[in-house]
């Protein structure tokens, strides 16, 4: 019997792994969600149920127990006969948890990001010194690469890079503390460092549509009246959420993968380009019976001059969204990639291959489209 305690479990990764983990029979899950009340609490695991589609399912529904708490509360703000159980109970730790805003300041990006890390670390060394520590995986994020140009490869980062936002700074501070973790106390851990997580290659379906949902909307043009910056030959690496959370249900019953970092991402040699994207995105668009402008390109100069000037003089309702603009053009401007060889050779060991973009990325914004846009044609 394996028993996991999951933070993040409202996520994109989190919602994917949980179905997973109660694959087996006799799995439970301690599933760890903010919430002000008990009342609260309960209403957000019951819309998580209906996510999963565990309505009738009450094996399911009985193997999994919500728990009240912060992730980065000391004892995630658990009692402490409840953190005593978990301690008794659990011998898998899977931390999903993080605030995706890039705009944080810095002390509450590290609240957020260093703040849940030593907690999960705390929970690891109980569960380890009690004996039945069998793994932990450690979401992180291939933004710790921050501006760091060229190829990232799956090693520790031994010097901090520009950092676009206070997010990918403060995963980076994360990273060199679960670092240390294992090489002076060797805990079993294994870094996951997704790309952009977008939706199941499968059907495209995703509980929350995330950062490239937005860019998408910015790709189709109909946000910037068709204009364009000149995208060059710049790359977006995605990856599908299915493939995410297999890798880290895969690992957690992997004893090899400790110490290892896995960058669950498509690579630098297959992320499609932002120029093809664009072309993806704007079809996926007409399929669905919207409206596309005519696609014009600026210099990337005349492009930020725009939007800031349409920031100032576009109707209040509007401004919101052009002022994100700035965040996105920052991280589509890099010409970076990232180095997938370690994880493409772990897939390839247990006869896996990573699915190519343009076998599922119609899906993917098909399902987006349905969602948020409704089908027109």
């Amino acid at each position: 019997m394996s028993t996991y305690f999951l933070t993040g479990g409202t996520g994109a990764v989190g919602s994917a792994i949980v179905p997973l983990l109660m694959a087996e029979p006799d799995a439970e899950v301690r599933l760890l969600l903010r919430a002000d009340s008990d009342a609260s609490l309960a209403q957000r695991l019951d819309e998580l149920i209906r996510f999963w589609g565990w309505a009738e399912d009450f094996d399911k529904q009985a193997r999994i127990k919500a728990l009240r708490g912060d992730a980065a509360a000391p004892q995630f703000g658990l009692g402490e006969p409840q953190y005593a159980g978990l301690v008794a109970e659990c011998s898998h730790v899977l931390h999903c948890a993080g605030t995706v805003r890039m705009n944080l300041p810095l002390e509450g990006a590290r609240r957020s990001a260093v703040g849940s890390t030593h907690q999960i670390l705390g929970l690891a060394r109980d569960i380890a010194s009690a004996g039945h520590l069998r793994k932990v995986e450690f979401v992180s994020t291939l933004g710790v690469a921050g501006k760091r140009p060229g190829v990232l490869p799956e090693a520790w980062m031994d010097e901090a890079p520009a950092f676009h936002n206070t997010y990918e700074q403060a995963k980076f501070e994360a990273e060199a503390i679960v670092r240390a973790a294992i090489a002076d106390e060797d805990l079993p851990v294994t870094v996951h460092r997704p790309s952009m997580v977008i939706g199941d290659a499968r059907d495209g379906r995703i509980i929350h549509f995330q950062i490239f949902y937005f860019i998408c909307e910015f790709l189709s043009g109909r946000k910037t009246l068709g204009l364009f910056p000149d995208f060059g030959d710049v790359r977006l690496d995605v990856i599908p959420v299915n493939w995410v959370a297999e890798a880290i249900v895969a690992s957690s019953g992997d004893a090899q993968t400790a110490g290892r970092i896995f960058h669950l991402c498509t690579g630098a040699e297959q992320s499609p380009r932002l120029e093809e994207l664009k072309g993806v995105v704007r079809n996926a668009f007409k399929r669905q019976s919207l409206s596309v402008p005519p696609g014009i390109s600026l210099p990337r100069s005349w492009f930020a001059a725009l939007a800031r000037l349409a920031t100032r003089l576009a109707p209040e309702q509007q401004r919101k969204s052009l002022a994100t603009l700035p965040i996105y053009l920052d991280y589509l401007a890099d010409q970076q990639g990232f180095g997938n060889p370690a994880y493409s050779a772990w897939l390839s060991s247990r006869n896996l291959t990573l699915p190519r973009p343009e076998d599922y990325l119609p899906r993917v914004l098909g399902y987006y489209l349905d969602a948020r846009h409704g089908t027109k044609a």
